[in-house]
């Protein structure tokens, strides 16, 4: 049987009662109070997976305080849209949602943000430890909203074009081998700024490989060890005893990172960077070869709703239309 065939993906009913037991093993839970001991009376011939507390009183289902709440749109369809997304290596465009689920392009657009925002863990532990690698490297991708970009010295970038990266967002990334990636979307990319990145989220006892770039020697004193490889005389690789020297994982996640961003979402503003980066990062770290399949991937992503809201415009944006309105 198709995964896709399944009943939740197709009735409501059976919607509410797979994501309760995703969000609720031990049963319901308020969100509300919190209440876990007190009665939850069924509500769902009133509304589809309502439910009451009885300690406040409060009236609830299993979408509110998640990314879901106040979402227009069945649930079995969201989903579909989880799976889809999680499923796909280069992720799904808008417009394919929009054509798959049967729901308007602004919808399918700020559902694919509201599963981005599910996809972001946050996770603070240091990468690497003893005897572990970590792979730092940085890339341009699209154009700025405003300044291009600068060299390590500060000064513009004055080479422009096509494979330039004068006037490109900025991302820095983190990959630890045969484990996760961070990426990070900066205005600047210097000595300062890679420093806090790469000091913040590596442990001091991991080995730390870069290309031969003037942004990492100075913090690269602060690791177990610290080497590079030359691209610049095509060095794509050397080995030191049994340690290979390189920043392929990196270069690999990065390529991913942007056949899908061109081929796949073509069009991404800069404030939105972030959440896409999320969505990759979340795809890696969460690949076959750790594991983790496409529908366990899509468990992750639901259990990650929890705790975390996306309106569609901000509130002050909101409330500067009204005044332009009238």
């Amino acid at each position: 049987m198709s995964v896709l065939s399944k009943p939740y993906f197709h009735d409501e009913a059976a919607a509410f009662a797979h994501l309760e037991s995703v969000l609720w093993p031990e049963g319901p839970v308020c969100p509300h109070c919190g209440s876990v001991s007190g009665k939850h009376y069924d509500l769902h011939k009133t509304r589809m997976g309502l439910r009451k507390c009885s300690d406040c009183r409060k009236q609830f289902t299993v979408k509110v305080g998640t990314v879901f709440e106040s979402a227009h749109i069945p649930l079995n369809k969201m989903l579909q849209a989880v799976y889809l997304m999680t499923s796909s290596k280069k992720g799904i465009s808008a417009h394919q949602l929009h054509r798959v689920l049967e729901v308007q392009y602004k919808t399918a657009w700020f559902l694919a943000h509201r599963i981005r925002e599910a996809m972001r863990d946050g996770t603070l532990a240091p990468m690497g430890g003893a005897g572990g690698v970590v792979e730092a490297d940085e890339t341009y991708f699209g154009k700025t909203a405003d300044q291009p970009g600068a060299t390590t010295s500060g000064r513009p970038f004055a080479k422009g074009g096509k494979r330039g990266p004068a006037g490109k967002r900025a991302v820095v990334a983190l990959v630890e081998r045969g484990g996760s990636v961070r990426s990070f979307h900066v205005d600047k990319v210097n000595k300062k700024e890679v420093a806090k990145i790469v000091g913040e989220n590596i442990d001091r006892e991991t080995k730390l490989y870069t290309d031969e770039s003037r942004l990492y020697p100075e913090v690269g004193k602060s690791f177990a060890e610290h080497s590079t490889v030359r691209h610049s005389a095509e060095e794509y690789v050397r080995y030191e005893g049994e340690s290979a020297i390189h920043t392929n994982t990196i270069e690999g996640y990065f390529s991913i990172f942007k056949r899908g961003m061109k081929g796949v979402y073509q069009h991404c503003g800069e404030k939105h960077l972030h959440r896409y980066l999320a969505e990759f990062d979340f795809r890696y770290n969460n690949r076959s070869a750790r594991g983790c399949e496409d529908q366990q991937r899509a468990s992750l992503a639901l259990r990650g709703i929890v705790g975390k809201r996306l309106t569609y415009r901000w509130p002050d944006e909101a409330a500067e239309q009204n005044e332009r309105r009238f």
